[in-house]
């Protein structure tokens, strides 16, 4: 894939002392994509506490299902560590990954819970699952997906994504919250209280310092509400700096996983659907990271996209050994590339600032949903700048684009968004009579998920 890009030197990369001929410097293209060692630390630290989240929320969900939630929290921790280091290193992508909150959900409430397979069982499944999804992936039939992509699907995922984060910071503060009543299913919630208060206001703060061009200002902002939360919120208590991880014991979850059991009729569908999701899901997301970071290639495609790719399916592979859930590149990491990240050097700093997690756990409780959601739905915003981007003139192609982009946000699926645009493009382009404008590749992909839906088997 093309490295040639249109990226403009920063100005500030001057300013921080690194040496734009040095091997670091050449090794993450730092000053050729317009950084700075500087901006990327920060892009960094912003993307992990964007997504510092997770190591509560997925021991939590996979507790419920009966795996040892602390064994989970190190498994979490070493997912995420791993796999934002390898899409740093190697694909050298400011993209983070960590345990997919969705396909958590799913292994934890229909696999365990619904189907009833072990904790083995189910770590076997996610295996498989990283396995199949590498072979798909190195084989180049992601890459070949991601090509096939039409255009105005792709910027209604993006779109599609940047409205998914609004509602899920919303909902995640209370901004926005479930209709109790007859009607629309989400009503305003309780606008007065000290989450929604701090939400709006330090999206409102994030905003004005991003005019002003303030270095760092995402970040400044998340720590100053984390601040004001442990002052006046009696649910952000300092828990302590350090707390020692336990890798062994009868509890830990590294190489449990039951394989022979997870080919068993019963489960594999099951490993079937996690890796039609995580092809979609995570592709979408991919692409829509770095659309926002303008790293695509003159051609539309993502730089070093195949490398990208293989990361997080790879990722997955060591998901179902040390006991975690399938892996997949976060959303949120779009805040960090809103804060300035360009390079691997972000992902870098998420993957090391993970692994100091795992002997730093109480830090976690410190940083409240509220300092995270004003960051998110900034990023929100911005993305939804791409709808500038579509071609109206074509209104086939941009109407589609626009169906995927509303209905990832109705369902809160950023596959059935993918899936509702490619119908309607491969239907809209046939009744207007310019069939000859689809390509094989598309139609085959329209008609691969509207089977998985149709046939039941969509998460």
């Amino acid at each position: 894939m093309s490295e040639k890009t249109s990226f403009t030197p920063n100005s500030n990369s001057e300013s921080d002392g690194a040496n734009h001929n040095s091997g670091f410097d050449k090794f993450f293209k730092i000053t050729q994509r317009g950084s700075s060692v500087k901006q990327e630390l920060v892009a960094g630290l912003t993307t992990f506490l964007a997504m510092v989240y997770s190591v509560i929320v997925v021991p939590n969900m996979l507790g419920d299902a009966g795996f040892n939630q602390g064994a989970v929290f190190i498994a979490t921790c070493l997912v995420a560590a791993f796999g934002s280091l390898v899409m740093g290193l190697w694909a050298r992508l400011p993209m983070a990954i960590g345990c997919a909150i969705s396909l958590t959900a799913f292994t934890a409430f229909s696999l365990v819970l619904g189907q009833g397979v072990s904790v083995p069982v189910a770590l076997g499944a996610v295996f498989l699952m990283g396995v199949v999804f590498t072979i798909i992936t190195v084989t180049g039939i992601r890459q070949w997906i991601l090509s096939n992509l039409p255009f105005g699907v792709a910027h209604g995922t993006g779109i599609g994504i940047g409205l998914f984060l609004l509602l899920i910071a919303a909902n995640g503060v209370g901004l926005v919250v479930k209709n109790p009543e007859a009607g629309l299913p989400v009503a305003l919630g309780h606008f007065t209280s000290f989450p929604v208060i701090m939400s709006v206001v330090g999206l409102a703060a994030i905003i004005g310092l991003e005019k002003r061009k303030v270095p760092g200002g995402i970040l400044i902002v998340i720590i100053a509400i984390s601040i004001l939360g442990l002052i006046f919120d009696p649910n952000v208590v300092y828990k302590g700096l350090f707390a020692m991880p336990e890798f062994g014991g009868k509890d830990s979850l590294f190489g449990k996983l039951d394989i022979m059991g997870a080919l068993s009729p019963i489960v594999i569908p099951s490993v079937l659907a996690l890796v039609t999701t995580a092809i979609f899901d995570a592709t979408g997301t991919i692409r829509a990271v770095a659309g926002q970071a303008n790293l695509l290639d003159k051609d539309g495609q993502i730089i070093d996209g195949g490398k990208a790719l293989t990361s997080d399916s790879m990722t997955s592979i060591l998901a179902g050994f040390v006991g975690g859930a399938p892996a997949a590149v976060y959303i949120e990491s779009a805040a960090g590339t809103a804060a300035g990240g360009k390079t691997g050097l972000t992902a870098t700093v998420v993957g090391v600032l993970f692994l100091l997690m795992l002997f730093l756990s109480p830090v976690s409780y410190l940083v409240p949903s509220y300092a995270t959601a004003p960051a998110l739905m900034y990023v929100g915003l911005l993305m939804l700048g791409n709808v500038t981007k579509l071609d109206m003139s074509d209104s086939v192609d941009a109407l589609s684009g626009l169906i995927c982009a509303v209905f990832i946000v109705l369902t809160c699926n950023i596959v059935t968004g993918i899936m509702l645009g490619f119908g309607s493009l491969v239907i809209g382009r046939v009744i207007s009579g310019e069939w000859k404008k689809l390509n094989v590749g598309t139609v085959i992909i329209a008609i691969v998920l509207v089977a998985f839906y149709a046939g039941g088997w969509a998460i």
